[in-house]
């Protein structure tokens, strides 16, 4: 019994860092605005650096006059 929108979008709130060798809470960063979506960097907490991303695509399509 699958219900209209479970799991559509998930958020990262801990990722291994491979820079600290260890499982680290990240902070989810804006990086660029698409026509297909939002994407975002997720980096360390701890050291700063990017260990992962995420693009989050739009349910209305972006329009440029």
């Amino acid at each position: 019994m699958k219900r209209e929108g479970d799991y559509q979008s998930f958020e990262a709130t801990v990722l291994f860092c491979p820079f600290c060798k260890e499982a680290r809470p990240v902070k989810k960063r804006l990086l660029l605005i698409l026509p297909e979506g939002e994407k975002y960097d997720y980096l360390c907490a701890q050291c700063g650096r990017p260990i992962g991303s995420k693009l989050q695509e739009d349910q209305q399509k972006l329009l440029i006059p």
